[in-house]
């Protein structure tokens, strides 16, 4: 299936001025940053820059989980930064839920702007993937949180649920912190968390898988992608495996979700058929799970995350637009 790239309309217009803004952003960030580096030893916006240098992964972290990309998680911590080089230090008792909370506070402003933007969306719209370092995988919790099946989860939840989620069943922060960080009373952040936990609870993958059964269900589906082995991908696929695809109207990609062992695994196979020779299949640890990477010619084409559940893939997340696989060239650390 075709999905011919879009005249300009009022989408591009709005990613044209987020772009022109970000770059804006990016050179302020910069220069504040190399005041502060270069501002003396011992003074304020050098304390000021330690903290921020020291918890940046973390920060960036808290950004991704609350809005599924990380161009955005990356204008949100310059903002940050902007607002920590302005505050008094002294009057900070814990500089960690500081930032942190400045953070989330900028989070949720800018999931106001995504909210717009996926308004106008060409098809389907998924988290930006990010290649990650090894000890994600090794930090199960952080890995299942980052996985592109929660992030999906996460996209249900209404922007503060998501954040006081985050917050909360991710980095384990009291409700007092959170209250602060999202402005409400720690009784209604109680009740929140409560609810976005049965949410999430709801639609989670049904049972753990271990990174083993991971990496031999991946590797199982792409003997039989790369063979042609139609049995064999029916056997690795759920009967309701759903595949989604992200091409942003700039690449071909499905607009609507292809539901149906079969369905999904002739459209595979059909596929990848008509370009079997320019194309290349590699493993990759994305998003703290085994993942697919797709090269065109041998440049980056097509990143194919999978959901497992039970020892079968239920979800293909093909992403392919190219303003979302800027991260997949090199490895992002996460913390909690």
């Amino acid at each position: 299936m075709r999905v011919t790239r879009c005249e300009p309309n009022e989408r591009e217009k709005l990613v044209t001025s987020e772009k022109n803004g970000r770059e804006q952003r990016d050179a302020t960030g910069r220069r504040a940053a190399a005041a502060g580096a270069g501002s003396g030893a011992g003074g304020p916006v050098d304390s000021a820059t330690e903290d921020f240098v020291a918890h940046r992964n973390l920060l960036f972290t808290v950004a991704y989980e609350m809005l599924g990309s990380a161009a955005d998680a990356e204008d949100v911590l310059q903002e940050t930064w902007l607002k920590w080089a302005g505050v008094d230090l002294a009057t900070v008792r814990d500089r960690r839920a500081y930032l942190v909370r400045i953070t989330t506070r900028q989070a949720l402003n800018r999931l106001r702007t995504l909210g717009r933007r996926k308004e106008t969306y060409v098809g389907s719209w998924l988290p930006e993937p990010l290649l990650t370092t090894p000890d994600v995988a090794e930090d199960v919790e952080l890995a299942d949180s980052v996985s592109m099946a929660m992030m999906l989860v996460l996209e249900t939840l209404a922007p503060v649920e998501r954040a006081v989620f985050v917050l909360r069943e991710v980095f384990d922060l009291g409700y007092g912190e959170i209250a602060e960080a999202v402005e409400k009373s720690p009784a209604a952040v109680r009740q929140i968390a409560h609810r976005a936990r049965a949410h999430v609870a709801a639609r989670r993958p049904r049972g753990e898988v271990s990174a083993t059964e991971s990496r031999e269900a991946l590797a199982a589906f792409r003997r039989a992608v790369e063979t042609g082995d139609l049995q064999g991908l029916l056997d690795i696929l759920s009967p309701d495996v759903v595949l989604l695809g992200d091409g942003g109207g700039i690449k071909q990609a499905v607009l609507r979700p292809v539901t149906g062992a079969g369905k999904v695994a002739r459209f595979m196979l059909g596929g990848l058929a008509k370009q079997a020779a320019a194309l290349s299949l590699g493993a990759a640890q994305v998003n703290g799970y085994p993942a697919l990477i797709v090269r065109l010619d041998g440049e980056l084409d097509t990143v194919l995350a999978v959901r497992f559940d039970e020892g079968r893939i239920t979800g293909l997340y093909a992403v392919r637009n190219p303003e979302k696989l800027s991260h997949m060239h090199r490895e992002t650390a996460l913390r909690r």
